[in-house]
């Protein structure tokens, strides 16, 4: 996961330099120095095209075995979104680079790659404070419960974002062709429920992590850390889905590029991460008021 991490992030920004001249080019300039920039801009798509072969191959290796495994159970994995987003970025900006025409996005697919293994590998580092023990078992059954709710809600909202982009891709094709393929990828790269993915093995790892570092906990601080760490997973799911929902329209008018659709999707993740990291934080090192205002407030509930 480090190797491919690591990798992703060298492509990354690697192409994104090779994409400026693009981001340079405007009609207005003086014939000579306009036939120079598109050799040059020819050049620098060439050099991309090579340099992202690795990423959708390599680096993003994961996302293929999981989507195909998954499919041919006859089930469809988070992963499908992620391998639709990558294909209908690379397939055509590839053959923009094969003609020397059209526009390329393979910027807009390294970002996506990288920032997708980004949070996997902060769930990865956040499973991996899981330890063994009663209170630990606990925290496992309140995982399967919140997965099954989670698991619903990304399913619906994946059907919806796809099904979405590919709509207005298809008005953008009868209105303005030349923009509707960047509107439809970053609609695709929005629908990755990357963030709706870490929300429950996030916290659920930082209350793992929170009993780990105590040394143990009573049942009246399990039941504490259960009820907090269902709030901390609640706020990161449908917060993940607003902020994707907040963004979806944008993106449908065309003012989100796909690039700037990545980012959004790494910058959920990291909130996901953040929330976690708080939840872990203050039943880590608060003192034992925190826990004991916990079972007060449950007592009330009572």
């Amino acid at each position: 996961m480090l190797a491919r991490l690591g990798l992703a992030w060298l492509v990354m920004m690697q192409v994104m330099m090779f994409a400026f001249p693009g981001y340079l080019r405007s009609e207005s300039m003086g014939p000579d120095n306009l036939a120079l920039l598109d050799r040059a801009i020819v050049l620098m798509n060439w050099l991309s095209l090579i340099l992202s072969i690795p990423v959708i191959t390599y680096c993003s290796w994961p996302v293929w075995k999981g989507a195909v495994g998954r499919m041919r159970q006859g089930q469809v994995s988070m992963d499908l979104p992620v391998a639709l987003g990558i294909v209908i970025a690379f397939v055509p900006s590839a053959i923009s680079t094969l003609v020397g025409f059209g526009e390329v996005y393979f910027e807009s697919v390294s970002m996506f790659v990288a920032f997708l293994l980004t949070a996997r590998y902060l769930e990865l580092c956040a499973r991996q404070s899981i330890g063994d023990g009663a209170s630990h078992d606990v925290i496992e059954a309140l995982r399967s419960r919140l997965s099954g709710q989670a698991n619903r809600v990304a399913f619906w909202f994946v059907v919806a974002q796809l099904s979405l982009a590919f709509l207005a891709g298809a008005a953008w094709y009868v209105f303005e062709p030349g923009h509707a393929l960047a509107v439809m990828v970053a609609m695709v790269v929005i629908s990755c429920p990357c963030a709706m993915a870490m929300a429950v093995p996030t916290s659920i790892a930082a209350a793992h992590a929170c009993i780990s570092a105590r040394g143990g906990a009573t049942p009246h601080e399990v039941n504490t850390l259960v009820r907090a760490t269902t709030k901390v997973s609640n706020q990161s799911l449908y917060g993940s889905v607003a902020w994707h929902l907040l963004v979806t329209p944008l993106a449908a008018i065309g003012w989100v590029a796909p690039w700037l659709a990545a980012i959004t999707m790494l910058l959920s993740s990291l909130a996901v991460a953040a929330n976690a990291w708080r939840l872990y934080r203050r039943y880590t090192y608060s003192d034992s008021r925190v826990w004991m205002d916990g079972v007060a407030q449950q007592g009330q509930g009572a």
